[in-house]
């Protein structure tokens, strides 16, 4: 290890004008920044020596202090402690530096799934619910710089837990008690935090009727001096970019997305990389012709739950027409590395080159030695006196997390450098059939050479469609516009937790917006993963089990 600390990385000053990824931060990795400020919650010797600010340099919302800067996240109210105060556990959220920037998550999701338990209908007067809709406002009120209104979502009647701890069985039941919540919120919010209004809906359809039900709560002319500041995408709306568009046209064609009253979209649970480029573009063309501080989000935990599941980020395939992604792999977990100074990565692509053909050095690993993180030699005694399998203790997990977090900020960073670039991935190119391409309707694009009046011979790029929707002069025109691509949206397909696959499901007696319904969801096997497919089961244990 050389005497000269390795630099620092700001990501913050390399975001530019990207859309905005919010690593939505594991309550077990806040754990070890906000103990460790209030006593030796890791012991000295097993700070890695390379860290010279100790636990803390793991805190990238802390620009002075971070071995890498980041003033962006996510931190959800469903995992919190909601009383108020000082607490050790959460300090890195409830103690931070005053240029971060904090998004809640209300906890909506805790409901669906019945771990908040108690009777959310319409004036029930059940004291359980009430007790978590103040605690939950006060919790937002007092440290999130923006917060998710409490939603019901719509799915949580299908779901056995559900309906059995909520009391709602039906989507329109779940509709009014949502109503319930938001007005609850509109009427004893302190001002100090804005709202998104979330909208869900498990098919367009549904998307458009909980739209119509919601919108007003987002309205100045109805709410003058209360009304919610932005929107959050949740089911359907996430994972479907056909029916995202369709939304963000109508928002600009009711008067709900202007500057300084709704600056700001997130859409949930979004870990696609090509959706992160995609976000951006949006962002761009709304900026560019309707309102120019709208900010576009979202969030995933995918670092986090990659850790939990033992995986580490290695690679990010970022090709011209091809599929984008983060790569990770099972990592070394070996007690024979327990004594070894070498650093993480030399030792990795040394030891093991044939599984290993490289690895990104973040400033995280730039400090870590293999010993780092294969901590246990044989014969070590964890934390509660016996020698495990593993040769990781629980602080390995909270620095590879930190490696897997600068890992997908970069590559959602290095992802939009390209795409400026002119570097496009497959998803977002309309790759035209000669024989069945047509005409369009002859739309000029801004500081473009592709038009939307493309020859057999061009593909058209997601940046000039959205550029043209949000530039049309009229709602008609930018839905007809967004119609007429209708089957390249089903090859950008996204993912949800809650089992959306964002692939319109249509039969031949429907219009498109009439997606089939879901039926029964299994609970247990949503909730068992994130939007990327990854197991958290592993990451709740580790939380559960944190001392």
């Amino acid at each position: 290890m050389s005497k000269q600390s390795p630099a620092r990385h700001n990501q913050t000053a390399a975001q530019q004008d990207y859309a905005v990824f919010l690593p939505a931060l594991s309550t077990f990795y806040s754990t070890y920044v906000g103990r460790q400020r209030f006593g030796p919650y890791v012991d000295a010797s097993r700070i890695p020596q390379g860290f010279e600010n100790g636990v803390e340099g793991l805190n990238y919302l802390n620009p002075d202090q971070g071995y890498f800067a980041y003033k962006w996240s996510l931190y959800s109210a469903g995992h919190a402690n909601l009383d108020l105060g000082v607490n050790e556990r959460e300090d890195m959220i409830r103690n931070r530096d005053e240029s971060s920037w904090l998004l809640g998550d209300s906890g909506g999701f805790q409901i669906g799934k019945g771990v908040w338990e108690g009777d959310w209908r319409p004036g029930s007067g059940c004291p359980r619910a009430q007790e978590k809709r103040e605690k939950v406002l006060r919790w937002m009120d007092a440290y999130m710089d923006y917060g998710m209104t409490l939603d019901i979502p719509g799915w949580v009647g299908r779901t056995p837990r559900g309906r059995e701890a909520t009391c709602i069985s039906t989507y329109e039941e779940a509709v009014a008690a949502t109503k319930y919540n938001y007005q609850y919120w509109l009427d004893h919010r302190n001002g100090r935090c804005r709202f998104l209004t979330v909208l869900q809906g498990d098919n367009h359809r549904q998307s458009d009727d909980w739209y119509e039900e919601m919108k007003d709560f987002c309205n100045p002319k109805r709410y003058p001096d209360r009304h919610f500041n932005g929107w959050a995408m949740g089911s359907q709306n996430k994972c479907d970019l056909h029916l995202a568009l369709r939304r963000l046209v109508f928002l600009q064609w009711d008067g709900l997305l202007e500057e300084g009253k709704q600056d700001w979209v997130h859409f949930l649970g979004t870990s696609k990389l090509e959706w992160a480029m995609a976000f951006t573009q949006i962002q761009r063309a709304i900026r560019r012709h309707h309102n120019p501080s709208l900010t576009i989000s979202y969030d995933c935990a995918s670092p986090f739950l990659a850790t939990a599941n033992g995986q580490v980020y290695y690679e990010n395939r970022l090709t011209d027409n091809g599929k984008w992604s983060y790569r990770m792999s099972k990592c070394v977990d070996n007690k024979a590395y327990a004594r070894d100074t070498r650093l993480f990565r030399d030792a990795l692509l040394n030891d093991l080159p044939n599984d290993w053909p490289g690895f990104i050095n973040s400033p995280i690993m730039e400090r870590t030695q293999m010993r780092d993180i294969c901590h246990y030699a044989s014969g070590d005694l964890n934390k509660i006196g016996k020698e495990g399998r593993t040769s990781w203790d629980s602080f390995s997990y909270a620095i590879l997390m930190a490696h897997n977090i600068w890992c997908h900020i970069e590559a959602v960073q290095e992802g939009n450098r390209l795409m400026d670039q002119g570097v496009v991935p497959f998803m977002l190119r309309e790759h035209n059939n000669p024989k069945e391409c047509k005409p369009e309707t002859g739309v000029k694009l801004h500081n473009s050479a592709i038009s939307l009046n493309y020859s057999a011979y061009h593909d058209t790029f997601f940046r000039d469609l959205v550029d043209a929707i949000f530039s049309a002069n009229s709602r008609d025109k930018a839905l007809k516009l967004l119609d007429k691509h209708d089957e390249w949206y089903m090859d950008m397909v996204g993912s949800s937790a809650n089992g959306f696959l964002g692939r319109k499901a249509k039969n031949s007696t429907s219009k498109f917006q009439q997606l089939m319904d879901v039926t029964e969801i299994n609970l247990d096997e949503l909730t068992a993963r994130d939007d990327s497919g990854i197991d958290n089961a592993p990451l709740d244990q580790l939380e559960d089990n944190q001392q």
